[in-house]
């Protein structure tokens, strides 16, 4: 190349690079798989007054009649586990139970700007459900959802449904004897389900985030499986919890059922919640159904039934000191029967007489107690 080709390739403009093309992103990604109905025998014999006594007043509202195929089953997995405003679902599951089967929906994004389409397939569903129900939903996945409506400039009004949320249900029955209420470990002691080789939820963020670095989406497979399982066991343990509480007297763990009668009181429902303490009156928690069962009696009015519970135990001796301070309040306060409140007295603290050098501060203070109330007692006699 002589000299005038060289100053003639210099001046000639060089041609721009290729732009590649912007992706188009018009969708996110989709997943449909349909379970086997016989899989969820009990679910459509879900019924309302039950759900209102697994719940009560923390889920207003329900419909009239529950059509159980209107429940809409929700999880998410998310970018992070603690919340805020830079944590995304970049995966929601959806359940709905149908007479062909337990239809799962997931859906994924497979980028941030995805995340408006997976959301919009969230609105959809909602708008076609009469109640959701979540497991710890009320308090991390749809106040993360809620938020990222927001962000998207989306209404979040589709989430003002009546709320099942199963976590708390399940803690107020399965806590005393089991301890640990997450759902893998209620599918395994409850269900009899357990899972093998599951991927831990804890785990799903760094697989979403090594699948964005690499486009490898394989790497979410064990994270849709988990999640898909997650919105099955949903309806299933709705299903269980719902038996045990219409059918108390056939569970065979006494802690289970005097848990759930403890729940039953807290929300007004005093008959139901006498039927699980006279069933917890046996095994561990003998004592503790006997003492609930008389204060609930004591509440409602009905003196006698709980003095009846307390003589009972004091007969088989039961309770420790508890149920003769009971019937000396009884005694004094409703029979009017002060010798005898006397003498309820001082057999309490008979139980109490011997002191030792290992004695608790509980214990001193209701020997304390049990002096105070013989010696105003005493008093109370001599004024008469």
């Amino acid at each position: 190349m002589n000299l005038r080709d060289k100053l003639r390739a210099i001046d000639t403009p060089k041609k721009p690079a290729a732009v590649p093309p912007a992706p188009a992103f018009s969708s996110c990604w989709s997943r449909r798989e349909i379970r086997d109905p016989d899989d969820f025998p009990e679910a459509f014999q879900l019924r309302r007054d039950t759900v209102d006594l697994m719940c009560g007043a923390l889920t207003p509202s329900l419909p009239s009649v529950l059509d159980p195929t209107r429940i809409l089953y929700l999880d998410t997995e998310t970018t992070g586990l603690a919340g805020g405003t830079g944590t995304v679902a970049f995966l929601v599951g959806l359940g709905r139970l149908t007479r062909e089967g337990f239809v799962v929906d997931q859906y994924v994004m497979r980028d941030y700007p995805e995340e408006r389409y997976v959301l919009a397939k969230v609105e959809e569903a909602l708008q076609h459900c009469d109640v959701l129900c979540t497991f710890n939903g009320r308090t991390f996945d749809i106040p993360l959802l809620r938020d990222r409506f927001l962000l998207n400039r989306m209404q979040p009004g589709c989430f003002d449904l009546p709320h099942i949320d199963l976590l708390h249900i399940a803690r107020r029955v399965w806590k005393m004897r089991l301890k640990r209420c997450t759902l893998s470990h209620l599918e395994e002691a409850v269900l009899g389900t357990p899972r093998l080789h599951d991927l831990p939820g804890s785990e799903a963020p760094q697989r979403y985030f090594a699948y964005l670095k690499t486009g490898e989406f394989a790497l979410l497979d064990e994270v849709l499986t988990h999640n898909a399982q997650d919105i099955a066991s949903l309806c299933t343990l709705l299903s269980a919890m719902a038996h045990l509480y219409e059918h108390p007297d056939a569970h065979p763990h006494e802690e289970d059922v005097f848990s759930m009668g403890v729940a039953l009181e807290r929300f007004h429902h005093p008959e139901e919640a006498r039927q699980c303490y006279h069933l917890a009156s046996r095994g561990m928690t003998r004592t503790k159904g006997q003492l609930y069962l008389a204060r609930s009696w004591r509440r409602s009015g009905e003196r006698q039934e709980a003095a009846a519970i307390w003589q009972g135990m004091i007969d088989r001796h039961e309770g420790g000191i508890v149920p003769y301070v009971e019937m000396a309040k009884h005694y004094e306060h409703v029979d009017r029967n002060l010798p005898m409140a006397m003498e309820m007295t001082r057999r309490a603290m008979m139980l109490l007489a011997e002191p030792t050098l290992f004695d608790s501060v509980d214990t001193q203070e209701q020997r304390a107690a049990l002096q105070h109330r013989y010696d105003r007692l005493k008093q109370k006699m001599k004024k008469e």
